[in-house]
């Protein structure tokens, strides 16, 4: 019998129980409620251990276990009553939605079979019955074992193989994640800024498996149920006229589809992006980018054209305010559009809000002011919300923040939280009437998957019905935004704060008065040692932050708690102390 977990002596229930735990719905009970996101209703507080059962918190359940004893004759009993806990949650929607309807039919019969399940499994057996904990258990000779392999057979992205040494994870659940050695961590991750609904959420998870059963793959052009309702959902929620939703497996591919559409409907070679930026790692994604990684393989021949964005901490026009940077951010880039000859450029790429870059909100009017050139030359505009959007700004999508319409949108990410693998491109009227007769020339064999189509879908309407978007924007200005400031007073080596929602950035430097970062562009070895520094008193203090040159971000899930914010902000706080130690403070 396969386990949900690792497990201290006998269990009972061992899948089933586990099955039926992953199966309770979010709407079971109100949104809000401590057992909200872990599929275990507040009224059986009493079984959960120290730390109740807050989401992400120490009580939080479907990690690593804890016996209750119950004595033999007790032990059908103590079933029994999960049992009718378990029933009192059969799935139920009140969506209008027949998608959602169908999908909860099927899934209230799945959790019946299940339930029977249980009940069968139950009768006889031993004198434990074992539940489930999020506390790390040590299991060193798996972590090594997980280790070796990885060390022998997977090449890591962007890394030099040799000199990495990376972390065997053995559990997720919420806004933490566990090592094999017991040592759980805070994640400020959320992943590589994607697990937007936190780790295992029960919904998704619960969804995926639903989908694998019923029809775990099919081709792109067919009308497939999970398919035709993530685009419905994410259509409902792009800005304009952004009606029709091209899936790809990712950012980067999105970004493709995305400059080939461009080019396609203007019959123009050349595209603009900013530097400061990223926009995946395939090849014209790679060349769209801003940073560093794109050197390796930039080949100069893409038709990328960069410019400078707005940036008003490391102003390159000599701006005192948000409106001067404004102003000739604009200006710098009308004129890059004219010595570039208008007539030969497709499309403007721009990510609302950078993100890996460093988190900069673009100053009020910029986005406008794109659009508006873009009108005026003929030019397609982009907008890359594969990090920003599905509510890591505190909306729906960062373009809400700015009250812009692009021509075309990518998205990935936060669409299913990562928990399989999608993206896509947005596409307005104008731009899907150029392939209305006329074939579009591109496609992947894994379009619109089922699968994760199935997590969109599930992701999207718990991200609704939970408040999740709400919760990102109202915890990110009532506690990151004034403890994140607080900190900057504190601490000399912070040089600035900036973000929004769940999409924070401290920009660290050596000397507040200079602003000469922490450590050099794209520092490596000895030269990035003050950051890995930080790092690693993050990490000590069971906080994993994101690091990115000289900048941490504040990019935990949108459906953290105030109390692991607190948690996280005290840890980072504590880390932020070493970091001053490099400072050129008197």
């Amino acid at each position: 019998m396969r386990r949900v977990g690792p497990v201290l002596g006998e269990t009972v229930l061992d899948q089933q129980v586990g099955d039926a735990l992953h199966a309770l719905p979010g709407d079971a009970h109100d949104p809000g409620d401590a057992g909200d996101r872990q599929g275990f209703p507040q009224d059986r507080a009493e079984h959960l251990p120290p730390g109740g059962g807050e989401p992400g918190g120490p009580g939080e359940f479907l990690g690593d276990r804890e016996e209750l004893a119950v004595q033999p004759e007790g032990a059908e009993r103590a079933a029994a009553e999960q049992i009718t806990l378990f029933a009192a949650h059969r799935p139920r929607t009140s969506s209008s939605s027949a998608y959602a309807r169908g999908r909860t039919r099927r899934s209230a019969d799945s959790f019946d079979s299940m339930l029977t399940g249980v009940q069968h499994a139950v009768k006889g057996r031993g004198s434990r019955l074992t539940l489930a904990r999020m506390t790390a258990q040590p299991n060193p000779e798996t972590g090594a074992a997980v280790k070796a392999a990885d060390r022998a057979h997977v090449f890591h992205s962007w890394s030099a193989q040799e000199l990495i040494d990376p972390l065997a994870v053995a559990g997720a659940k919420g806004s933490y994640f566990w090592d094999y050695e017991g040592r759980r961590y805070l994640d400020f991750t959320s992943g590589l800024v994607f697990t937007n609904i936190g780790h295992q959420h029960p919904e998704v998870v619960a969804a995926i498996q639903e989908q694998a059963g019923r029809m775990a793959t099919f081709a792109p052009a067919f009308a497939v149920e999970a398919r035709s309702e993530a685009a419905r959902l994410i259509a409902e929620r792009t800005p304009g006229d952004l009606d029709k939703i091209f899936f790809t497996n990712g950012g980067a591919d999105a970004v493709e589809h995305a400059v080939r559409m461009a080019r396609l409907h203007t019959g123009r070679p050349k595209v603009l992006s900013a530097y400061r930026s990223y926009h995946g790692g395939t090849q014209q994604a790679i060349n769209l980018t801003g940073d560093p990684r794109r050197w390796a393989s930039d080949s100069g021949t893409a038709g990328v054209v960069h410019f400078w964005a707005p940036f008003l901490y490391r102003s390159r026009f000599y701006a005192e305010t948000e409106e001067q940077e404004c102003a000739r951010a604009l200006e710098h880039l009308e004129t890059t559009i004219t010595f570039e000859g208008p007539s030969t450029i497709a499309a403007i790429v721009l990510e609302t809000i950078p993100g890996t870059a460093g988190i900069m909100p673009p100053p009020p009017g910029y986005l406008a002011g794109v659009r508006e050139l873009c009108d005026k030359h003929g030019i397609v505009f982009v907008l890359d919300e594969v990090m920003a959007g599905f509510g890591r700004t505190g909306t729906w999508f960062a373009a809400d923040l700015y009250d812009v319409v692009p021509d075309l949108m990518t998205f990935a990410k936060g669409v299913n939280s990562g928990y399989v693998p999608l993206g896509g491109v947005a596409i307005s009227g104008a731009v899907a009437e150029t392939f209305a007769k006329r074939p579009y020339p591109g496609g992947l064999t894994y379009s619109g998957h089922p699968l994760a189509c199935a997590a969109a879908v599930a992701t999207i309407n718990v991200m609704a019905e939970e408040g999740i978007v709400e919760n990102a924007a109202r915890l990110g200005e009532s506690v990151v935004g004034p403890a994140l400031r607080g900190l900057a007073e504190r601490h000399p080596s912070v040089g600035e704060v900036r973000g929004v929602g769940m999409f924070w950035a401290l920009e660290l430097v050596r000397n507040r008065e200079t602003r000469e970062p922490l450590i050099p562009y794209d520092a490596t070895g000895e030269a990035g040692a003050p950051m890995a520094a930080f790092a690693a008193a993050a990490k000590a203090e069971g906080l994993w932050p994101f690091v990115n040159m000289n900048r941490t971000h504040v990019v935990p899930p949108c459906t953290v708690s105030e109390a692991e914010l607190k948690e996280g902000l005290a840890a980072l706080d504590s880390a932020l102390s070493v970091a001053d130690e490099f400072t050129d403070r008197p």
